[in-house]
């Protein structure tokens, strides 16, 4: 079984940064691809951005540009760096893994989620 946490969450201004943190327990997912995926509240969940082992990155509309994802296969951990956010950032961010090595926008094809972390931008 795969454990993903979420950290890095809080409260941030118009224009701030923000990184998130997603550490993985269980068999390790240095081959497989990984992913966020926010949801604001009373919308349903959208992709944001996901990496495969090998590098290969995806991104949303929204985020290319902006965010950035990273892994450190080590640490069966990937990261969101967030810059120059905006109120229509505010959702509920979640960390997602696949099996298998390719990346995908399709969010069902995520066996293994975290739990969520809120992410706020006031403006």
């Amino acid at each position: 079984q795969v454990y993903l946490v979420e950290s890095g969450g809080g409260l941030v201004q118009d224009g701030g940064s923000l990184t998130l943190s997603c550490a993985a327990s269980g068999p390790t997912l240095a081959r497989n691809a990984m992913g966020w995926f926010r949801q604001a509240p009373g919308k349903e969940r959208h992709f944001v951005a996901t990496r495969n082992w090998s590098g290969a990155t995806l991104y949303s509309e929204s985020a290319e540009g902006r965010f950035t994802i990273s892994r450190d296969n080590a640490k069966n951990t990937i990261y969101l760096q967030m810059n120059n956010l905006k109120p229509e950032d505010t959702a509920d961010y979640y960390c997602a893994a696949k099996i298998g090595m390719a990346a995908t926008m399709d969010r069902y094809a995520y066996e293994y989620w975290g739990q969520g972390v809120r992410v706020t931008v006031s403006s």
